[in-house]
C-alpha cells in the first residue's frame, strides 16, 4: 500500500509551520527540512530517522524498517501524531543530528 495524498497532507499538517517539504522518492515520500532528510512517509506512516535523540515516547516497539531491507526508523503511530508540538520538536531535534544532503554533481 502506498501513501495516499490524504495521508501525506495529514502528516504535513501536523508539522506546520515547520518549513518541511515532501518529495517523491522510491514511490513514497522523503521529508526535507534544512536541506536534510530526517524522515520518510511510507505506507501512510511517518518514519523518523533514529539518531541520538531520546524521548520516553520513543519505545522499542516503534522501531521497524520503513521498507524491506531498510534500517529501523521510529514509526510514529497516530496517537503520537496527534501531539503536533511534540512531533515538530522531534523533527527539529532529529534534523540537528542528520548530515546535509550531498549536492548533486553536474555532468560535465
Amino acid at each position: 500500500m502506498t501513501t495516499t495524498p490524504e495521508q501525506l497532507a495529514r502528516i504535513l499538517e501536523r508539522l506546520d509551520p515547520l518549513p518541511v517539504s515532501a518529495k517523491r522518492m522510491f514511490g513514497e515520500y522523503a521529508l526535507y527540512l534544512a536541506d536534510r532528510i530526517p524522515a520518510f512517509i511510507t505506507e501512510g506512516v511517518l518514519g523518523v530517522k533514529v539518531t541520538e535523540v531520546e524521548d520516553p515516547r520513543l519505545t522499542p516497539d516503534l522501531l521497524a524498517p520503513i521498507y524491506p531491507g531498510s534500517k529501523d526508523y521510529w514509526r510514529i503511530p497516530d496517537r503520537l501524531l496527534a501531539d503536533a508540538a511534540w512531533l515538530q520538536e522531534l523533527l527539529m531535534e532529529t534534523v540537528a543530528h542528520v548530515e546535509p544532503r550531498e549536492a548533486k554533481r553536474s555532468r560535465a
